[in-house]
């Protein structure tokens, strides 16, 4: 299929996953650095309260806390 094609369709709404090869599909910006972080120990006790209500880990709610704060700035 011709690009012009491909645009032609998508602009109409048409559905485009049979075209699409998903198998090598990255999502950007992914990719995970460990780091190391010192933090004061009510520091972390609140974390790991604050996760634990939420029924998840401390990372994950790190993770979700600098995502949602962090968005902004990009």
């Amino acid at each position: 299929m011709k690009a012009e094609e491909f645009d032609a369709k998508f602009d109409a709404g048409e559905d485009l996953t049979e075209f699409m090869d998903f198998s090598t599909a990255r999502r950007p910006n992914r990719e995970k650095q460990k780091i190391e972080l010192n933090l004061p120990l009510w520091m972390i006790r609140q974390l790991e309260a604050e996760a634990q209500k939420q029924g998840i880990s401390p990372q994950t709610f790190l993770e979700n806390y600098l995502a949602e704060n962090l968005a902004p700035v990009r």
